[in-house]
């Protein structure tokens, strides 16, 4: 490496020595004996978006000065982590500090704790009274055998540091030569507990699960009638769904994007999931609007009948234009003391956070749902005329903050559904990887994303042209800036209704593929996150809620993320048919070998269904799509191959009896090999169950294929309802495989006699 202020003769410009002190990647390795270099656009655009000039040779030089300088006298980063419990060699961050350092914390609750550097030989970061590191500091605590108080503001010598409770504290520290420096401090267990019990429990896109009391799409109240039935019939342990975050509105001239993983918000839930019926105040309509609500209702019957008997698609449009006018007659009815003061209670949790969601929507009806196309002065939420607007908006405002709160309640009346049926996780709700543009989120946080930057993903051997997935990138720098403070509300509003999180492309904690604006996939580059302070949110919020997490680690995976992930606790995701001996022989997995912390399923929303891959019926539809890169007849042959050999494996385990040539004994025995496997957790794709051939998205299509709005259909295409899949002889059939727990080792959470 060059010295500070000069460049080697690998690096004549210094721009990779920049883009090294900034995070940004200058090449990437597609394989172990393979590497990309990034172009020096990708690097620059990307260095722009952090705010950091490197467009010319001069603009260059004085950045990579700036940035040295500043690293060379910074005492602390923006944002430092403790791991609480762990591994007692690991040095805290006040470690590298100068001998004689002061250190001070101000936790969470307010409590003032202080000691010097250096400490002792033991782990600084837990007291000889609490090796564990958990305990909740009291108000008053001895150390070295003196009390401080914060009330008294008492100054002591110990030698040791007290155990820093759990949370997200600020730290000060200051130097014998009077240097100081202030940091978030982040506490976190070293490790999420595993499942207590190895469980498994059913996947589904929630929109796509009508009920006969559903008004077009699955809502809320057949989530909690899922979980119900499954956990009590079935001895499901949890529900994992799709992400529920609020979608962009529909724009004047065409549909919504239908696609839950492109979200207007990830912080506040879509009220296009609440069930009308179930909102108390519904009960209270009366005169013309019990009338309007009759009609709306019998409308939504209609709607519903056009996908279950007549082949019509999901349309969220439709049913949006339906309950928003239902939830316009019932926010009239006058809330109870009661229900008012529990409304209160949740404006006051979500404070700034709801009213700039809610002010976006209301800005939204009446501008647009582009905030780029807004008038200059409201595209900034903290400008004195967005706050204008807010007030002038304020009767719209409060009605979404009203439909957010009903949304949360209904989300935690299915949550409860689930835990009353004896599921020992309940709902596991997904997080998607980012945030439309246009939305919410991009506008009320503008300065937590990188402007002019969408995320993607660089080629590979499925993809030879690159993703963009045109999701705006949350910048590291501000990220760590505010000590993670978007990512900490994001998880905990979404934990609060949950027994687990999902994350979508969780490898995305440790990089992520930014693409410029204007350009080709291909012509992006990785910027670096802070995994550790990332993953001590992430963990922190979790052991709060009490919560398991599952990460999606699909794909192309960087070395030692699988690693660091399970460190953590935090559950992968194995698919049964990518499950292979890829450093040796290329074959089938065999149970044992499977990872155990991970949660393994037979196929995802993003990939055939079981049947479909079974029947050669996904190589069928890509190939009408015209999506096959090479001719029909091959890719028929290795699809074959592939689903031969699987069930090789499985015949020769005794898990297919007759050794196939039925696909539903076929399909029973994929899960039964999963549940022989040591993995923790197992997912059904509930529409497995019947037999649908269908995928719920085809990645790389857009208006070919109907991505997001199929309902969950039988073998023939037939919309089944969720009164008809818990009537089902197939369905029953197929679960009779978890009831009698075969290949399983422990019994479900939950699980109960049929």
């Amino acid at each position: 490496m060059a010295p500070s202020g000069a460049t080697g003769p690998t690096d004549p410009t210094g721009l990779s020595r920049l883009a090294a002190l900034h995070g940004v990647a200058t090449s990437y390795f597609p394989s172990p004996d393979r590497t990309v270099p990034a172009t020096d656009a990708a690097v620059i655009a990307a260095l722009a978006a952090l705010d950091v000039d490197a467009s010319t040779p001069e603009a260059l030089r004085r950045a990579l000065t700036a940035r040295e300088a500043e690293l060379s006298a910074r005492l602390l980063p923006p944002t430092v982590v403790v791991w609480q419990g762990g591994d007692p060699a690991a040095a805290p961050p006040w470690a590298v500090l100068p001998p004689g350092t002061r250190v001070c914390v101000e936790t969470e609750e307010g409590e003032r704790l202080e000691w010097d550097v250096p400490l002792s030989d033991a782990d600084p970061s837990v007291s000889d009274a609490d090796p564990s590191g958990f305990a909740d500091a009291p108000r008053g605590r001895r150390v070295d055998g003196r009390e401080t108080s914060p009330r008294s503001g008492e100054r002591t010598e110990p030698r040791v540091a007290p155990a820093l409770p759990l949370g997200v504290h600020r730290l000060r520290v200051e130097t014998p030569d009077n240097r100081t420096a202030t940091a978030h401090l982040i506490a976190a267990p070293h490790r999420l507990p595993p499942p207590g019990e190895k469980t498994y429990g059913i996947l589904v896109q929630l929109y796509s699960l009508l009920s006969r009391r559903s008004w077009g799409m699955g809502d809320l109240g057949d989530l909690a009638e899922l979980a119900a039935w499954s956990g009590r019939a079935l001895g499901a342990g949890f529900v994992q769904v799709n992400p529920l975050h609020a979608a962009v509105p529909k724009p004047s001239d065409g549909p919504s994007d239908p696609s839950p993983y492109r979200p207007s918000s990830r912080r506040f839930p879509d009220p296009v999931h609440l069930r009308i019926e179930d909102i108390p105040e519904y009960a209270y309509l009366d005169g013309e609007a019990r009338d309007l609500a009759a009609d709306l209702t019998r409308r939504a019957a209609t709607l519903r009948e056009s996908v279950l008997q007549q082949g019509q698609l999901i349309d969220r449009d439709a049913v949006w234009e339906l309950k928003v006018r239902a939830l316009e007659l019932i926010r009239e009815v006058p809330l109870g003391p009661g229900r008012r003061a529990a409304y209160n209670d949740f404006l006051a949790e979500h404070g700034d956070d709801l009213e700039n969601h809610a002010t976006w929507c209301a800005l939204a009806e009446r501008y647009g749902p582009d905030w780029h196309a807004w008038p200059e002065p409201l595209r900034d939420p903290a400008s004195p005329e967005a706050a204008r607007a807010r007030r002038e908006l304020m009767d719209r405002v409060d009605f979404h903050c009203r439909l957010a709160w009903l949304t949360d309640a209904q989300l935690a009346a299915a949550q409860r559904s689930a835990r009353d049926a004896g599921m020992a996780i309940g709902l596991v709700h997904d997080l998607a990887v980012g945030v439309h543009p246009a939305g919410a989120d991009a506008w009320a946080q503008r300065r937590h994303f990188a402007a002019g930057m969408s995320t993607g993903a660089p080629p590979d051997a499925f993809n030879a042209r690159g993703q963009d997935w045109g999701l705006p990138p949350w910048r590291p720098d501000r990220l760590a800036e505010s000590g993670y403070a978007p990512y900490r509300a994001l998880l905990r509003a979404l934990l609060r209704r949950a027994g687990a999180i999902r994350i979508d492309h969780v490898m995305g904690l440790f990089r992520l593929w930014w693409v410029p604006e204007g350009r080709a996939p291909t012509e992006g580059t990785y910027v670096q996150y802070d995994a550790e302070a990332m993953l001590a949110v992430l963990t922190l919020e979790a052991h709060r809620a009490g919560a398991l997490v599952i990460g999606e680690d699909l794909g192309t995976v960087e070395p030692g993320v699988r690693e660091t992930l399970q460190r953590r606790g935090v559950l992968g995701t194995s698919v049964l048919w990518f499950e292979r001996d890829w450093a040796g022989t290329g074959r089938p997995l065999p149970p044992e070998r499977w990872r155990a912390d991970c949660l393994a399923t037979a196929t995802t929303h993003d990939l055939p269904s079981t049947a479909a891959r079974i029947t050669g019926e996904h190589v069928q539809l890509r190939d009408r799509l015209g999506l096959l890169t090479r001719p029909a007849a091959v890719e028929r042959a290795e699809a074959a191959a592939d689903v031969s050999e699987w069930l090789a494996l499985l015949s020769r385990l005794g898990m297919l009896p007759g050794g196939g040539g039925h696909e539903q004994e076929e399909i029973r025995a994929v899960h039964r090999f999963l549940l022989a496997t040591p993995a923790r957790m197992i997912g059904v794709w509930l529409p497995d169950a019947v037999g649908d051939r269908r995928p719920q998205n085809l990645p790389g299509t857009w208006d070919q294929y109907p991505n997001w709005r199929l309902p969950v259909a039988d073998a023939a295409g037939r919309p089944v309802t969720l009164e008809e899949l818990a009537a089902s002889p197939r369905v029953h059939a197929f679960m009779e495989v978890f009831r009698s727990r075969e290949g399983t080792r422990t019994a479900p959470p939950g699980a109960r006699p049929v």
